[in-house]
């Protein structure tokens, strides 16, 4: 494969060329936000989904975006051009731009888009299912999709020591919200739940509702830790992971132990969908 190219301030550049100034706010504070899509036959997904999401985790932290959202889609879609990957995971990321005093942002940010192959989970967490921890690190401006993922770091380190795939976070009323990395759904009968509060609203997490609607009831309410062992099924989503089955949070073993047949079931739709709006790989 040819190396790597990067967007970079207007710039396509090979990625081990690619660099922000060190004043930059996203180096010195952590001040930015990303989103990250991907494509499937080398059709991005959702783009107009994801560049959505961006402009409005920027507006939430009082970031100006100089762009359009036709000028962002034209700038991922270079990128994306601009290198020979199918599937392809593409990260666009809006810092604070640099700044003389490392506090105040000059109405100058920085805008970087990345691309890499996708990076896919094994197929015996699909086949067996998953485990996840859940954490008590606190989640910072959850709808926003920000630079700072301390709290998400130290608790996938927790997670990854008890073998967990994933950590969910759970918050001072006994409420899983959602993963370090992906939202959570819970299957408790015919009830289809995902939070609604205090998450980033995910573009799978959307799809997901979408390709349901009409096969089960549907409700964006809370999921309390106490009710962990009445659940029949849960999975996570997120553009890597898809629909991922999780068959244990911590010490509890959700239903049967093993992926259920909603999961698998809402799995199918999703790619079906996949499938409906997408380029197929040719040879």
């Amino acid at each position: 494969m040819s190396e790597i190219t990067y967007y970079v301030n207007g710039a396509f550049l090979p990625a081990t060329q690619a660099a922000l100034p060190l004043n930059d706010l996203g180096i010195v504070r952590g001040y930015g936000i990303f989103d990250l899509l991907r494509t499937y036959g080398k059709t991005p997904f959702r783009l107009r989904d994801h560049i959505r999401r961006l402009e409005s985790s920027a507006s939430q932290i009082g970031l100006g975006l100089p762009w359009s959202t036709e000028e962002l889609e034209d700038v991922v879609l270079r990128t994306y051009a601009a290198n020979d990957i199918a599937d392809a995971s593409i990260r666009i990321v809006v810092t604070g731009g640099p700044s003389d005093n490392y506090m105040t942002p000059q109405g100058n940010p920085s805008l970087v888009v990345m691309v890499h192959p996708i990076t896919t989970y094994p197929a015996h967490y699909y086949v067996e299912g998953s485990k996840a921890t859940s954490t008590l690190v606190p989640r910072t401006m959850p709808t926003v999709k920000s630079l700072n993922y301390i709290g998400a770091i130290v608790a996938m380190k927790d997670a990854s020591k008890a073998g967990a795939v994933e950590a969910i976070y759970l918050d001072d009323q006994d409420r899983l919200t959602e993963g370090t990395r992906a939202n959570l759904f819970v299957v408790r009968g015919n009830l289809l739940i995902t939070p609604r509060e205090g998450v980033l609203k995910g573009i799978t997490r959307q799809v997901v509702l979408e390709v349901a609607e009409g096969q089960l009831e549907i409700v964006e309410g809370p999921i309390h830790y106490h009710d962990l062992g009445v659940l029949d099924e849960a999975f996570l989503t997120s553009t890597t992971k898809e629909l991922l089955p999780v068959v244990q949070i911590d010490e509890h073993v959700i239903g049967s132990g093993k992926p259920g047949p909603i999961t698998k079931r809402l799995s199918d739709r999703f790619r079906a969908y996949v499938q409906s709006v997408t380029t197929p790989i040719t040879a």
